[in-house]
C-alpha cells in the first residue's frame, strides 16, 4: 500500500522562508529512518506557488487554461510530500506520527492520503499489465 503523506503550506513557506538547518537535519534524521525501514519511495519540498503554474480544464473537451501563481489560500497549497510503501494503514499512520513538524514554528499539518493502485480502477488485466511494465520501466531507468 502507498501512501502520501502531503505537507501543508504556511503563510512562510508561501513566502519563501527557508527552513532552519535544525529542521533539515531532524527531515534528514527522519528521511533516513523511512530508508533504512525500505519504506521510503520519494520526499520532496516545493517551491512556493509563486513560482507555480496551474493548469485546469474549464470545459469538457475544451482548451487547458494556464495561469501562474502565485495562488491564495496558503492552508490549501502543498508544501512538500513523503511517498512511502507500507504494509497497512496503521504503519503509514505511524510514519506520519513520527515526521517532524514540518515548518519548525507549530504551523504544520500532513495530509495523509492513500495512492490508488492499477487494480483498484481497472479491472482488464490489459490495462493492470501494460501499468506495472510502465512502473518496472521507471524503475530501471532510476537505477541506470
Amino acid at each position: 500500500m502507498r501512501f502520501m503523506m502531503i505537507v501543508k503550506a504556511t503563510t512562510d513557506s508561501e513566502a519563501g522562508n527557508l527552513p532552519s538547518q535544525e529542521l533539515l537535519d531532524a527531515m534528514q534524521k527522519y528521511n533516513e529512518e523511512l530508508v533504512r525501514a525500505g519504506v521510503l519511495l520519494a520526499a520532496d519540498g516545493l517551491q512556493p506557488s509563486s513560482g507555480a503554474i496551474r493548469i485546469s480544464y474549464p470545459e469538457p473537451g475544451g482548451k487547458p487554461k494556464v495561469v501562474d501563481g502565485p495562488f491564495t489560500e496558503a492552508k490549501e497549497m502543498i508544501a512538500g510530500y513523503t511517498l512511502i510503501e507500507v504494509k497497512s494503514r496503521e504503519e503509514a499512520i505511524e510514519w506520519a506520527l513520527r515526521m517532524p513538524d514540518p515548518h519548525g514554528f507549530g504551523q504544520g499539518e500532513i495530509e495523509l492520503r492513500q495512492v490508488f493502485e492499477m487494480e483498484e480502477l481497472a479491472d482488464d488485466p490489459e490495462t493492470i499489465a501494460r501499468d506495472a511494465a510502465l512502473r518496472q520501466l521507471v524503475r530501471e531507468q532510476h537505477k541506470a
